[in-house]
């Protein structure tokens, strides 16, 4: 079994919560509200700008081409396609994609972000992918079960999430896998752990993000007296 793998059946558990989150299942039962659709947007788009932070600094910490273009063409879908599932929820919600942007992370979200960025700043590569990996490997799992279980039409309000997600030809972080297994064959052991610890807590923050947007959950007081008069 290689390290990839062990890592996601050690995250089986944990890849079973996201699925079965009402937030998810939601998507695929085309019932979410409107202040849920609005806070999970406001909030991947910048959890993803720091995604893209991430994979810039493991770009910079890239010997070879071929793995400078792994992290590059990655950035690039980020800024570029997944724009369109974030259209998709702003369609569903009534609100334009650019009303939903520049807010601040909530705490849930945050915290994700800076365990992305600290493994970047302060880790190598196989940091950078661990922590990086549970985003787009949790959203292949839940886009093909959704799929495989609500098979959705292209009426369905959520159709364009879903499809994104989980109608992958080649599932986009195939390279990052590979990348992953190649590294992990000369690590120490302790740099095994470290990165299993960063993929599983990863793991968790999935789950945990999507509770934050269906409890539209938030900080629980406003940060300045002017705000709180808006």
């Amino acid at each position: 079994m290689s390290f990839s793998q062990e890592l996601r059946r050690k995250a089986d558990h944990l890849f079973d919560a996201c699925y079965e989150h009402p937030f998810v299942q939601g998507i695929g039962k085309g019932q979410l509200e409107k202040d849920q659709l609005i806070h999970y947007v406001k909030q991947d788009y910048e959890y993803l700008n720091a995604m893209i932070q991430a994979r810039a600094l493991g770009l910079a910490k890239c010997q070879t081409r071929e793995d400078m273009e792994m992290f590059h063409t990655s950035i690039g879908f980020i800024l570029n396609s997944e724009i369109h599932p974030h259209h998709n929820m702003c369609e569903q919600a009534g609100v334009t994609y650019e009303e939903l942007q520049g807010y601040r992370l909530a705490p849930i979200a945050q915290h994700y972000a800076k365990h992305m960025l600290h493994a970047a700043y302060e880790g190598t590569l196989g940091d950078i992918i661990a922590a990086t990996l549970p985003c787009p490997w949790v959203y292949l799992d839940c886009g093909e079960r959704l799929i495989k279980d609500y098979n959705p039409e292209p009426s369905h309000p959520y159709y364009d999430w879903i499809s994104f997600y989980g109608s992958q030809e080649e599932p986009r972080m195939n390279v990052y896998l590979d990348k992953l297994d190649q590294l992990a064959e000369k690590a120490t052991a302790e740099e095994k752990q470290r990165w299993e610890d960063h993929f599983l807590e990863g793991c968790q923050l999935e789950y945990m993000f999507f509770d934050m947007a269906y409890q539209a959950a938030d900080w629980p007081l406003a940060f300045t007296e002017e705000s709180t008069s808006r």
